[in-house]
């Protein structure tokens, strides 16, 4: 959190879902609105999920590149006012693809190949531009060649091979050959030049809608999956960083063990780390995956933190979670580095749900990092129960209403029992008539340093306006707002309003 520990507000809304007539929300108009809005509320905090590119269900926490961005967010306005986008160009690669409809739920299935021919029209549009544009990105790919380099092979040969994942690929790619690689940059600079320009224009675009929120006094909060998935540029790049077979298949994977939400746990089916590996290179790859994650946002949630102390690891054949075991971490010394590299301080948001161990506490306590409270977490009778506001010691937290795996309060409140209710009218002190506002006061009234509300909660929209529910497949991260940014004008000032009362201001 900030080091003068003032209290903030703050909102939960992923770029994908700000209104626009692409598809898909992006890094353009309406998110600069957005931000102007924040401050203009006097809301200093906007949370996101991942920015970086999706799998085939939509999910940012399943990706492909676990230091790319997403090409969905490119916003085509921009590129054409700034000349790296002629509208001939543009319209000849669209002109195949079916038309995107506008508002309500983003087309999943159109995304990917408007992006990939956003790449096509830019590539055909990059030798026209000016040699300082092309002195830019030669300069920005040398920076980022740690990852950017194999994002972009990855996605070419994935294409090459009509999506199928990369140990399923002809031998000599799939075991990262420099004989294979080469001819691969000979045979497909084009895509490969295609891959590289949109995750330029993309971080330039999300550079200057940074830039913005800070004059403006919104701090960015980003969010870091603790694993990256099996079928990556990441794993197939550096697999002896991971627990593979020399196939490429799992021999341990990530989970959690059986608990009173499942009998038979949860299976992730991601690699988990060969931490001697990670030792003996003095954590390099992780420090470089956090150093991007932190050049990008002010503070960055790190999802999963317990696995820093310890993780569940289950055999790779395995079909449910029940036959792992805990295995110790390392996270002292990777976040030793990380601290002593970032200025001795960690921007970091410990994500520590579920059943969290004095252990794990203290990790997240030595580095003086803030954990999570979900305020819909507390209401199940237990007066122990670490979620409830009167429960919450000391300011170094974050407090929900919900978050992006939640029902939206209005949702919640429509499925909780009568007794539930009646212990949720006890906290609040008053009849219940607007659930997910009555909610979202008792955070702002805790002592966390940061309360933070999805905007579903805000507009007080019930499940249809739900984000993800874990354990499904489909339905998910489609919702994007059917509001203009004028009509979120009165609900945003109510909640900044409603902050100030309680001593929570913008951050600048």
């Amino acid at each position: 959190m900030r080091s003068d520990s003032s209290r903030s507000s703050g909102v939960l809304l992923h770029p994908t879902a700000l209104p626009g007539a692409g598809g898909c929300g992006t890094f353009g108009r309406a998110a600069h609105d957005w931000v102007n809005l924040l401050a203009r509320s006097g809301v200093g905090v906007w949370q996101l999920l991942p920015l970086a590119p999706t799998d085939s269900t939509g999910s940012p926490y399943s990706s492909p590149s676990g230091s790319a961005l997403n090409p969905w967010l490119l916003d085509v306005d921009a590129l054409m006012a700034d000349g790296f986008l002629g509208q001939a160009a543009y319209s000849a690669a669209c002109e195949p693809l079916p038309p995107v409809p506008l508002g309500g739920a983003m087309a999943l299935e159109l995304m990917p190949r408007r992006s990939e021919a956003l790449g096509q029209a830019l590539a055909q549009c990059w030798p026209d531009q000016p040699a300082s544009a092309h002195q830019a990105f030669d300069c920005w790919c040398r920076q980022q060649r740690h990852w950017l380099k194999d994002h972009c092979r990855f996605m070419v040969i994935r294409r090459l091979y009509a999506n199928q994942p990369w140990w399923d690929w002809p031998r000599p790619l799939a075991q990262h050959q420099g004989h294979a690689l080469r001819q691969l940059e000979q045979q497909q600079a084009t895509r490969l030049l295609e891959q590289a320009l949109l995750q330029w224009h993309l971080q330039r675009q999300w550079e200057d809608l940074r830039r913005e929120a800070n004059r403006q006094g919104v701090q960015v909060v980003g969010d870091l999956p603790f694993y990256v998935a099996h079928d990556s540029a990441d794993v197939w790049s550096r697999r002896g960083l991971f627990s593979l077979t020399q196939a490429g298949q799992l021999t341990q994977q990530s989970g959690v063990p059986p608990d009173y939400f499942s009998a038979t746990g949860q299976l992730w089916g991601t690699p988990v780390y060969r931490w001697g590996c990670h030792w003996r290179s003095g954590f390099r790859w992780w420090l470089q995956r956090l150093r991007r994650q932190l050049s990008l946002f002010d503070l960055v949630r790190l999802d999963h933190f317990r696995a820093l102390e310890a993780f569940w690891c289950v055999p790779g054949s395995a079909a449910t979670a029940e036959h792992g075991h805990w295995r110790r971490s390392p996270g002292w010394p990777l976040l030793d580095l990380l601290w002593l590299g970032w200025g001795c301080r960690l921007p970091l948001i410990a994500e520590d749900l579920g059943v969290i161990t004095p252990p794990v506490e203290a990790l997240r306590d030595g580095f003086r990092l803030p954990g999570m409270k979900i305020l819909q977490f507390a209401f199940d009778g237990d007066p122990a129960n670490p979620y409830l506001p009167a429960n919450i010691r000391g300011h170094r937290w974050v407090v929900y209403t919900g978050t992006h795996d939640n029902a939206t309060t209005v949702g919640w409140w429509q499925g909780l029992d009568d007794d539930a209710r009646a212990r949720v009218e006890e906290a609040v002190g008053s009849p219940i008539t607007a659930p997910a506002w009555q909610l979202l006061e008792l955070a702002l009234g805790s002592s966390a340093d940061l309360a933070v509300v999805p905007l579903q909660d805000l507009l007080e929209l019930d499940d249809r306006a739900r984000f993800n529910t874990p354990g499904t497949s489909s339905g998910n991260w489609t919702w994007r707002l059917e509001q203009s940014m004028a009509e979120l004008e009165g609900p945003l000032a109510g909640y900044g309003a409603m902050a100030h009362r309680y001593g929570r201001g913008s951050t600048n």
